[in-house]
């Protein structure tokens, strides 16, 4: 049901839209409601405050980021969130169209609500709600970083990630796991996590060769009087969705019985509340959940979801945190008698214009991008389009990725990976330096072009799909769909492994796919050791130099049935 407050809310934004007043009005009037109290407003409960990021994935500015219109669950998972979206997902939390939740949590009338709300995020805004729930709890803060903050911008590349370290260090995590900070290699890794002054946790990952721990599985800390155990879960397919000859001497892996095994250590050694921050998936935690008894709470990551509400598997709560520094997760916990016995739960979106910058953090932020400011500015074209990468098969960033591959390699079709990072840029802006990193940042960027059959195309798409599809979660690596350009074809979610892909034509002509046919396909982020090309960066910005102004049209190359 829509409170007074929302219907005024919508009301006074759609009134300013519909006149045309200008932007910084109609923000003005659209946010007249909404402040900084309001946003951090929340009623305290128990003894224990657990405070979650997670997926910022380098993102250190205030940005616009759309969510899916499309996220497909299979299985038990089938129209479970997150696997809800755009109207769906209003109706089903309850939250009023137009309003600032809308437009923080939906794809529905982005582009609107993006002129009349502004950005969203910054590790300067996240500081100030992070220093605000310190100073009303104390001592019962916990503060868990979910992993993939490292990368996904050019100055966490150009810096292997210490760029975000040292911001991140200024808001004393307690513990973190990862993913993407293992693509900066073994030696970083370990160079970087012994300068962290908090425990990297990975509780799955073993030594190759001796079959060993590689990192701490766990941690214990105390806070509210409760003694917390918290469990590193990382990303357990890292060696099969990046390059395994990045970290070759490490091996990862779901891992169940060792999770139940850290969790019944960690009780043994009087934990009160066990926490589990996970990397694996939202429906892997869902599934684990099921299947591993004793953890308390998942704050789970990877699949970027952000929802407003706990989910409650069994005895187990699991926290969905968002992804880009959108969001902070506040979860208040009432733990006795070495359980649970209330929660209250708040997702906190990062309204930019609403939540003053941390002075310290700001300065912080300055600092570690003053060295890449006047490239990160270069303006490379404007964009007539919405450019989003995010959501099961469609992104129009990636559709402009794929069309600078074929353009500027001279290839027939082009391969795009499903990476779920990357910003929004809006119709009528510039499309900058950054805004092409922030999709494009990688240690492996290099573009190849091959030659490939029309069988070996299938196999690549009918793989990707079975990561994303299958009904075990347990076989789901995360990301999206492969992006194709120059192609068509049909998917069926429903059907077995190598069965789902069908009608597989090229656009141009609408002739078939020839199975014995070589094609010459462009890509890139490929995890074969020693590809070379250009990187993928420069390909783009050449691309984006020469059209001078984009326009993507709404892409249909993909019918999806079963969903």
């Amino acid at each position: 049901m829509i409170s007074r407050r929302e219907f005024i809310q919508v009301a006074a934004a759609t009134a300013a839209l519909s006149a045309g007043v200008g932007s910084g009005l109609a923000r003005a009037v659209a946010q007249q409601r909404l402040t900084e109290k309001e946003l951090l407003a929340f009623e305290p409960l128990g003894n224990v405050t657990l405070v979650h990021v997670t997926d910022i994935h380098g993102q250190l500015m205030p940005l616009y980021f759309r969510e899916p219109s499309t996220n497909l669950g299979v299985g038990e998972a089938k129209g479970l969130p997150p696997h809800v979206t755009g109207k769906e997902f209003l109706a089903r939390f309850g939250i009023a169209p137009g309003s600032s939740a809308a437009y923080a949590l939906t794809s529905e009338d982005f582009e609107a609500l993006a002129k009349s709300y502004g950005r969203i995020g910054g590790l300067d805004r996240a500081a100030t709600v992070i220093k605000a729930i310190r100073a009303e709890r104390g001592d019962k803060v916990a503060l868990l970083d979910g992993g993939d903050t490292w990368q996904g911008s050019w100055s966490s590349l150009k810096t292997r990630g210490q760029d975000m370290i040292d911001c991140m260090a200024l808001l004393k995590p307690d513990a973190m796991t990862g993913h993407w900070e293992f693509t900066y290699g073994t030696e970083r890794v370990k160079q970087a996590i012994e300068g962290l002054g908090f425990p990297f946790l990975g509780l799955n990952i073993r030594d190759a060769e001796w079959n060993e721990a590689a990192f701490d599985a766990s941690t214990m800390i105390e806070r509210g009087g409760v003694k917390i155990a918290v469990l590193g879960q990382a990303f357990p397919y890292t060696p099969v969705a990046n390059p395994r000859w990045m970290i070759p001497n490490w091996s990862f892996g779901v891992r169940e019985e060792d999770v139940q095994a850290q969790v019944d250590k960690a009780r043994k050694s009087g934990a009160q509340l066990v926490v589990l921050l996970s990397h694996n998936g939202f429906d892997v935690d869902r599934k684990l959940a099921n299947r591993v008894k004793g953890i308390d709470v998942i704050l789970t990551g990877h699949t970027h979801d952000a929802l407003p509400e706990a989910v409650k598997v069994g005895k187990t709560l699991l926290i969905a945190s968002g992804s880009s520094g959108k969001f902070v997760s506040r979860l208040d916990l009432d733990v006795r008698d070495g359980e649970v016995k209330a929660f209250r739960y708040k997702l906190i979106p990062l309204f930019s214009d609403v939540i003053t910058a941390d002075a310290e953090m700001a300065a912080k932020i300055a600092e570690v991008r003053k060295p890449f400011a006047s490239e990160l500015s270069k303006v490379l074209g404007k964009t007539e389009s919405l450019l989003y990468r995010r959501g099961n098969f469609n992104g129009t960033f990636d559709d402009l990725i794929c069309q600078a591959l074929m353009q500027e390699r001279d290839a027939e079709i082009a391969l795009s990976p499903g990476f779920r990072w990357g910003t929004s840029v809006l119709p009528g802006q510039d499309i900058t330096f950054e805004d092409v990193t922030n999709a494009t940042a990688i240690t492996y960027p290099a573009v190849y072009r091959m030659g490939m059959t029309g069988a070996r195309l299938k196999e690549i798409v009918e793989d990707v799909a079975d990561n994303l599809f299958n009904v075990d979660p347990y076989y789901q690596q995360g990301g999206d769909m492969v992006r194709i350009g120059g192609l068509s074809y049909a998917i069926d979610v429903t059907k077995p492994q190598g069965s789902r892909i069908s009608d597989m034509q090229m656009l141009k002509t609408g002739a078939p796919i020839d199975p014995a046919r070589e094609y010459q396909v462009a890509g890139w982020a490929s995890v074969n050791e020693g590809t070379e090309g250009p990187p993928i960066w420069e390909v783009v910005g050449n691309y984006l130099t020469r059209q001078k102004v984009v326009r993507l049209e709404p892409n249909r190359a993909v019918k999806v049935t079963g969903a």
